[in-house]
């Protein structure tokens, strides 16, 4: 953490939504050692889980303001967002296989919860916004890399409800002058990552003892980013008052196919382990997202930000993670989590 972001930050009153998930709780322990007054949204649920924010050390938990609640209840998000100067709004659904089947869902919590967020902003006067968006929306690369200009392809029912909701967050830029920022994240990786990821899905197998590994598609490309930089990422473009209206990609550059991918974590593992296609983690032919290889220098020129985690550093530190038994408890390796 640079002492510039420290700076800008101390003291912000923040709001984090989707703080209880994969990169939402990164960016929380970052926001908190950078000095800010945090309210992490995060679902509610008869358990009062807070999701990852449970594993944060206890000097981190006991400095948040937890708020539980439903980003599709307006009532609640406007009770959230009262008092905060920042908003990062994260809450989403993302699995796309699980779109397939239950789209009207992800129009409740996609659309309408961003502009649950984006009305209640409005009317509270939110200082800035970030509306968290997703290379999805760009399909399969009919260039690249793929800069912020690139035709958007709605190539399934996820992808189509984040390009709504990204053209919302705009509509209330240009139409009410809110101060929003889209901030769109490549392929983020790294510890907590969702079951239903590719790099939590082969290393679990792996470390579960499997001598063969069920993916889908193997020659799709992806650019990923350490969760770590996605986080510095999102407090840079929040810093900068040039991004605001402005679509940003935080993408390193380059790219890997998820059969080189696997064989790199293979090699770390286990490395007689072998690759076997599952028929049912197949997308649909024309759903699956070829090529994705991101441009950053918008992001670059406005901020400075580049990648600091290489891939295999960043790899090394996720195995290490989903080593502790405790860490992987939760997750099921010998099913198909969609």
């Amino acid at each position: 953490m640079n002492d510039a972001l420290k700076n800008i930050f101390q003291g912000r009153k923040v709001l984090v939504t989707g703080a209880d998930g994969f990169i939402g709780s990164h960016l929380v322990e970052a926001l908190v050692e950078a000095g800010a007054e945090v309210r992490a949204f995060a679902l509610y649920n008869s358990f009062n889980s807070w999701g990852w924010l449970d594993t944060l050390p206890r000097e981190t938990r006991d400095s948040l303001d937890v708020f539980t609640g439903d980003i599709r209840d307006p009532n609640g998000v406007r009770k959230a967002l009262q008092g905060c100067d920042t908003i990062f709004h994260l809450a989403a659904l993302i699995g796309i296989p699980y779109s397939y089947h239950s789209p009207d869902t992800y129009v409740d919590v996609n659309i309408k919860g961003t502009l649950n967020v984006l009305q209640a902003a409005r009317d509270l006067q939110a200082q800035r916004v970030l509306v968290t968006s997703t290379s999805e929306v760009y399909g399969t690369a009919l260039r690249v890399p793929i800069d912020e200009e690139h035709p958007r392809q709605g190539q399934s029912p996820y992808s189509a409800t984040k390009i709504g909701a990204d053209h919302m967050a705009e509509a209330y830029f240009r139409s009410f002058e809110l101060p929003v920022t889209i901030v769109r994240p490549f392929n983020t990786y790294g510890p907590r990552q969702s079951a239903r990821a590719v790099i939590p899905t082969i290393i679990t197998q792996l470390l579960d003892g499997a001598d063969e590994i069920k993916l889908g598609a193997l020659t799709p490309t992806r650019d990923l980013v350490f969760v770590k930089d996605t986080a510095r990422g999102f407090m840079e473009i929040a810093a900068c008052e040039k991004t605001i209206g402005e679509e940003v990609n935080i993408a390193t550059e380059e790219e890997i196919s998820i059969g080189d991918l696997a064989e790199k974590i293979i090699a770390l593992i286990r490395p007689t382990a072998k690759i076997l296609t599952d028929e049912q983690r197949l997308r649909p032919t024309k759903s699956e997202v070829e090529r994705l290889l991101g441009s950053a220098r918008r992001l670059r020129e406005l901020t400075g930000w580049s990648p600091e985690t290489r891939i295999e550093a960043g790899l090394a530190e996720t195995i290490e993670w989903f080593r502790d038994s405790k860490n992987r408890a939760g997750y099921k390796s010998d099913i198909y989590n969609v």
